[in-house]
Protein backbone atom coordinates (compact mmCIF):
# COMPACT_ATOMS: atom_id res chain seq x y z
CA UNK A 1 0.00 0.00 0.00
CA UNK A 2 1.23 3.50 -0.55
CA UNK A 3 1.94 6.14 1.85
CA UNK A 4 0.16 9.42 1.34
CA UNK A 5 3.94 11.13 0.45
CA UNK A 6 4.60 8.20 -1.68
CA UNK A 7 3.77 9.15 -5.24
CA UNK A 8 2.26 6.14 -7.63
CA UNK A 9 4.97 5.09 -10.27
CA UNK A 10 3.60 4.93 -13.41
CA UNK A 11 4.30 2.64 -16.09
CA UNK A 12 5.54 3.78 -19.32
CA UNK A 13 3.20 3.20 -22.41
CA UNK A 14 4.39 0.39 -24.59
CA UNK A 15 4.17 0.74 -28.11
CA UNK A 16 1.40 -1.44 -30.00
CA UNK A 17 2.74 -4.53 -31.58
CA UNK A 18 3.04 -3.72 -35.33
CA UNK A 19 0.28 -5.49 -37.77
CA UNK A 20 1.32 -8.42 -39.73
CA UNK A 21 -0.43 -9.87 -42.36
CA UNK A 22 -1.89 -13.35 -42.13
CA UNK A 23 -0.93 -16.42 -43.63
CA UNK A 24 -2.55 -16.22 -46.56
CA UNK A 25 -1.07 -12.85 -46.90
CA UNK A 26 2.21 -13.04 -46.66
CA UNK A 27 2.88 -16.57 -46.46
CA UNK A 28 5.49 -16.48 -43.35
CA UNK A 29 3.02 -16.83 -40.33
CA UNK A 30 1.23 -19.24 -38.98
CA UNK A 31 -0.82 -17.67 -36.60
CA UNK A 32 -4.44 -18.39 -37.03
CA UNK A 33 -6.88 -15.62 -38.60
CA UNK A 34 -10.62 -14.99 -39.87
CA UNK A 35 -11.84 -13.13 -42.37
CA UNK A 36 -15.33 -11.99 -44.32
CA UNK A 37 -16.17 -11.70 -47.14
CA UNK A 38 -18.44 -8.52 -48.08
CA UNK A 39 -19.76 -7.38 -51.45
CA UNK A 40 -18.17 -6.73 -54.99
CA UNK A 41 -19.53 -2.94 -54.00
CA UNK A 42 -18.14 -2.52 -50.66
CA UNK A 43 -14.27 -3.76 -51.56
CA UNK A 44 -14.89 -0.89 -55.16
CA UNK A 45 -16.28 1.88 -52.20
CA UNK A 46 -13.18 0.49 -49.65
CA UNK A 47 -10.57 1.17 -52.39
CA UNK A 48 -11.62 4.18 -53.47
CA UNK A 49 -12.23 5.81 -49.96
CA UNK A 50 -8.12 4.59 -49.45
CA UNK A 51 -6.80 5.44 -52.66
CA UNK A 52 -8.35 8.89 -51.97
CA UNK A 53 -7.04 8.62 -48.34
CA UNK A 54 -3.72 7.70 -49.31
CA UNK A 55 -3.55 10.29 -52.39
CA UNK A 56 -4.57 13.29 -50.43
CA UNK A 57 -2.44 16.18 -49.32
CA UNK A 58 -4.30 16.83 -46.11
CA UNK A 59 -5.74 13.22 -44.91
CA UNK A 60 -7.47 14.61 -42.33
CA UNK A 61 -10.07 15.99 -44.85
CA UNK A 62 -11.07 12.31 -45.12
CA UNK A 63 -11.82 11.65 -41.87
CA UNK A 64 -15.87 11.41 -42.04
CA UNK A 65 -15.26 9.48 -45.19
CA UNK A 66 -12.55 7.45 -43.47
CA UNK A 67 -15.21 6.72 -40.15
CA UNK A 68 -18.15 6.18 -42.20
CA UNK A 69 -16.40 2.67 -44.20
CA UNK A 70 -14.70 1.73 -40.89
CA UNK A 71 -18.75 1.84 -39.42
CA UNK A 72 -19.97 -0.03 -42.41
CA UNK A 73 -17.32 -2.79 -42.57
CA UNK A 74 -17.37 -3.37 -38.92
CA UNK A 75 -21.33 -3.70 -39.65
CA UNK A 76 -20.85 -6.34 -42.41
CA UNK A 77 -18.50 -8.48 -40.14
CA UNK A 78 -20.95 -8.66 -37.35
CA UNK A 79 -23.72 -9.45 -39.64
CA UNK A 80 -21.14 -12.33 -41.34
CA UNK A 81 -19.70 -13.63 -37.93
CA UNK A 82 -23.10 -13.50 -35.90
CA UNK A 83 -26.17 -13.01 -38.27
CA UNK A 84 -25.50 -15.35 -40.66
CA UNK A 85 -24.81 -18.20 -38.77
CA UNK A 86 -27.72 -17.80 -36.65
CA UNK A 87 -29.97 -17.75 -40.52
CA UNK A 88 -27.97 -20.79 -41.36
CA UNK A 89 -28.85 -22.18 -38.04
CA UNK A 90 -32.20 -22.35 -38.53
CA UNK A 91 -32.34 -20.62 -34.80
CA UNK A 92 -36.15 -19.31 -35.66
CA UNK A 93 -37.34 -16.39 -36.24
CA UNK A 94 -37.92 -14.96 -32.92
CA UNK A 95 -34.07 -15.73 -31.92
CA UNK A 96 -33.04 -14.16 -34.97
CA UNK A 97 -35.39 -10.92 -34.57
CA UNK A 98 -33.48 -10.59 -30.92
CA UNK A 99 -30.56 -10.96 -32.31
CA UNK A 100 -31.00 -8.62 -35.33
CA UNK A 101 -32.40 -5.66 -32.27
CA UNK A 102 -29.58 -6.14 -30.23
CA UNK A 103 -27.35 -5.95 -33.30
CA UNK A 104 -28.90 -2.84 -34.79
CA UNK A 105 -28.22 -1.41 -31.02
CA UNK A 106 -24.75 -2.62 -30.74
CA UNK A 107 -24.09 -1.11 -34.46
CA UNK A 108 -25.60 2.52 -33.15
CA UNK A 109 -22.79 2.50 -30.28
CA UNK A 110 -20.03 1.27 -31.84
CA UNK A 111 -20.37 3.30 -35.06
CA UNK A 112 -20.36 6.39 -32.66
CA UNK A 113 -18.06 5.08 -31.00
CA UNK A 114 -15.61 5.10 -34.05
CA UNK A 115 -17.17 7.63 -35.73
CA UNK A 116 -15.59 9.79 -32.47
CA UNK A 117 -12.18 8.04 -32.71
CA UNK A 118 -11.36 8.74 -35.93
CA UNK A 119 -12.59 12.42 -36.07
CA UNK A 120 -9.55 12.83 -33.34
CA UNK A 121 -6.72 11.37 -35.61
CA UNK A 122 -4.17 13.67 -37.44
CA UNK A 123 -2.85 12.36 -40.97
CA UNK A 124 -0.35 9.77 -40.07
CA UNK A 125 -3.09 7.69 -37.73
CA UNK A 126 -5.11 8.07 -40.44
CA UNK A 127 -3.23 6.65 -43.01
CA UNK A 128 -2.18 4.29 -40.60
CA UNK A 129 -5.67 3.07 -40.51
CA UNK A 130 -6.11 2.72 -43.98
CA UNK A 131 -2.83 0.29 -44.40
CA UNK A 132 -4.18 -1.98 -41.96
CA UNK A 133 -7.50 -1.98 -44.11
CA UNK A 134 -5.47 -2.38 -46.65
CA UNK A 135 -3.72 -5.68 -45.43
CA UNK A 136 -6.98 -6.65 -44.23
CA UNK A 137 -8.37 -7.02 -47.66
CA UNK A 138 -5.60 -9.54 -49.07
Amino acid sequence: MLGMDTPAKRKPAQRAPSMKLSTAASGSSAKPFLRFYHSKELRTKTNAVLTTLEGARDPTVHRGTLANLAVELTNAGLDYYFLKPLKFAKAGFVVEQSASLGMTGVQQLMGSVIRNIIARMDGPQLLSVGTSLRQFMR
